[in-house]
């Protein structure tokens, strides 16, 4: 029986978009490893037969305590024959390459999940990070990418084979599973949150995070005057999270925005909801967009690298500048004040979503692990 290792910083990049691909190896009779910084969530891996590897990984790239994590790979991967190796997340990615490297241990496939490098991204970015892609690329046997403007800038790094530099269809989305049909189911979730039939419901669902700029949402909820229809959920948990509960209560937006922390009925939210929003300064292929869109719900987004790639303006939803408040009101209002709008690009979002269905990215995945093995 083969092994396959999967690594990434913490568990819940694993949980959240990769159970996918490790049901795929393990259905091909493959032993799964997870190499990962483990912490509350772990048991929903071992539940599946996965082997659990509690690694050391410090998210910051500055950090001398990562030395500790790599010795930690290092051990593994000298323990164990692994038939392949998928790195995933900055940090952890470049330690499994270089581990890898040292130990011998082949094929090694990289997704980039969003390059902290990029258009616009602050220098210290590109001195970090763009250092480091371009170093471990002559260490990685496939390059797999998620957007067009990581595709290009990951055909300029010095790869093994240029060949094997890839774009797929992000992590792929269970798209009947947010095609919630009962009208019920909404007004249900809407009374529990205590929404009338005349109330706007923005979601939002994102790591609370400085990336992720929930500040955009709140700032803009708190310039909106003269209705108490529109409603602000942020679905998540992260460390800014108390930040954002204090600003809430400082501008008295205590009855507007609302907190719902981790939640599993995402789908059921996403029902209730009227509008999807996400205002990110830098994404990847941002899953909860394309669970929005199959849920047909029209999406306000950050003009930013992988909300443009799922989010045509004036068809699916509307792009916004970055912490440009005037123009994210005026979106919220454009919405707000057309139903049939909301309806129109709801559907345009569920036409679109195809291409990023589960299935076509596991075909996808699968010719490229086919490719290594």
């Amino acid at each position: 029986m083969g092994k396959v290792l999967f690594i990434a910083t913490v568990e819940s990049h694993i949980i959240n978009f990769h159970i996918p691909f490790i049901l795929y190896f393990q259905n091909k009779g493959y032993d799964v490893h997870v190499a990962a910084k483990l912490g509350e969530r772990q048991e929903e891996l071992s539940s599946m037969r996965v082997l659990l590897h509690d690694i050391d990984f410090i998210k910051s790239p500055y950090s001398p305590n990562n030395m500790k994590a790599f010795n930690q790979l290092i051990n593994i991967m000298k323990g164990n024959n692994f038939d392949l190796i998928h790195v995933h997340t900055p940090i952890a990615a470049f330690l499994g390459r270089l581990a890898a490297k040292l130990t011998n241990t082949k094929p090694v496939l990289y997704t980039a999940h969003g390059f902290h490098f990029y258009n616009g991204a602050p220098l210290r970015n590109w001195l970090m990070y763009y250092t480091m892609e371009k170093l471990a690329a002559k260490w990685t046997d496939g390059l797999i990418t998620m957007n067009e403007e990581d595709f290009v800038a990951a055909s300029r790094l010095p790869i093994r084979n240029r060949e094997n530099i890839f774009k797929v269809h992000g992590v792929g989305v269970d798209i009947e599973k947010y095609n919630i049909k009962d009208i019920n189911i909404r007004k249900q979730v809407r009374e529990k949150l205590g929404l009338t039939d005349n109330s706007i419901m923005i979601l939002t669902v994102a790591e609370v995070n400085a990336n992720k700029n929930h500040l955009q949402l709140l700032n803009t909820i708190k310039q909106i005057e003269g209705t108490d229809l529109i409603y602000g959920y942020i679905v998540g948990d992260g460390n800014h999270k108390r930040k954002l509960c204090n600003y809430v209560k400082q501008n008295g937006l205590e009855e507007r925005i609302r907190f719902l922390g981790f939640r599993r009925d995402i789908p059921e939210l996403l029902s209730a909801s009227d509008i999807f929003c996400l205002f990110s300064y830098r994404e990847g292929l941002p899953k909860c967009i394309m669970e929005a869109m199959a849920a047909g719900k029209p999406v306000i987004a950050s003009d930013v690298r992988g909300n443009r790639d799922l989010i045509k303006n004036g068809v699916n939803g509307l792009l916004v500048p970055l912490n440009d408040v005037e123009a994210t009101k005026n979106a919220i209002f454009t919405l707000v004040n057309d139903e049939q709008l909301r309806i129109n690009m709801g559907l345009e979002g569920k036409r679109m979503i195809k291409d990023y269905s589960i299935e076509k990215v596991l075909k996808e995945m699968d010719e490229i692990y086919s490719k290594f093995l």
